[in-house]
């Protein structure tokens, strides 16, 4: 079966359906109408743009522009992450880009260039779509570690300073709240992986299959990108659970916790 195209008269009957949920929030007093209009006005506007700036990339071709998105792209999300937490500590930015660079990329490459071993390596319709797919994923596990673990130094600091006082090293007394943090983060793709063809269809296998691809060949592709996910949001994760760490601590393996400022102070 051909794809079916969607044109603008498609596109606002399926509008229809935020503008009753907009309709419900304003019956009863929910304070959202205004917040679901923006964002979908919001979404519109960036997959319009997203659509034509793809559209420029895939016909150039060049591995220069290619890795130019995917090198914004994965600026965006450290940016995005840093601004969902509640806390902030000085050298936070440098780390999460570090740390969403390296991991996102690093999955990324490994998955295009070693598992479906893309020809050229730098092939935009596989390179930025999986990007994507890795970073929004890891976005959200960076974002619940760093959350989780700034806030465990503040709360539990006189458990860890009176593990440090009586001999303990910096991991040593850190490790409850590194765990809690990792775990924190991990959640979500656990669960979506669980979900996974049991509850839920997850949107590229449900793509492919609109787009007319065998069921069969669309779970698989699906299953390698759930595994790209998880290995991306648990390498960015634990590495900004662990650059936290290194931030509020000094080199004498004191805990500082006065470098961590919450936003509302």
């Amino acid at each position: 079966m051909a794809l079916i195209d969607l044109g603008p008269r498609e596109l606002l009957l399926a509008a229809l359906l935020v503008l009753a949920n907009a309709g419900a929030s304003l019956a009863l007093q929910l304070g959202l109408a205004r917040r679901l209009l923006l964002a979908a006005v919001r979404a519109t506007l960036q997959l319009a743009l997203l659509g034509l700036v793809l559209q420029v990339v895939f016909d150039l071709d060049r591995a220069e522009l290619v890795l130019a998105v995917m090198v914004l792209m994965t600026f965006l999300a450290a940016f995005e992450a840093v601004r969902r937490s509640r806390h902030r500590v000085p050298g936070l930015l440098r780390a999460s880009i570090a740390v969403t660079l390296t991991s996102a990329m690093a999955v990324t490459l490994y998955a295009t260039a070693v598992v479906l071993r893309v020809e050229p390596w730098y092939a935009p319709q596989y390179l930025i779509p999986i990007l994507g797919m890795v970073l929004g994923n890891c976005l959200n596990g960076i974002s619940l570690g760093l959350e989780t673990v700034l806030t465990g130094f503040r709360q539990e600091r006189d458990q860890v300073e009176c593990l440090l006082a009586h001999g303990a090293t910096r991991a040593e007394a850190s490790r409850d709240v590194v765990r809690r943090a990792v775990r924190t983060g991990l959640i979500p793709v656990v669960n979506m992986m669980v979900a996974a063809g049991a509850i839920s269809i997850p949107g590229m296998m449900t793509g492919q299959i609109l787009a007319g691809e065998s069921p069969f060949s669309a779970a698989r592709y699906q299953l390698f990108i759930l595994l790209a996910i998880a290995g991306g949001t648990a390498l960015g994760t634990v590495g900004i659970v662990f650059a936290s760490r290194r931030l509020v601590f000094d080199e004498r393996d004191r805990l500082r916790v006065e470098r961590i400022r919450p936003l509302a102070e």
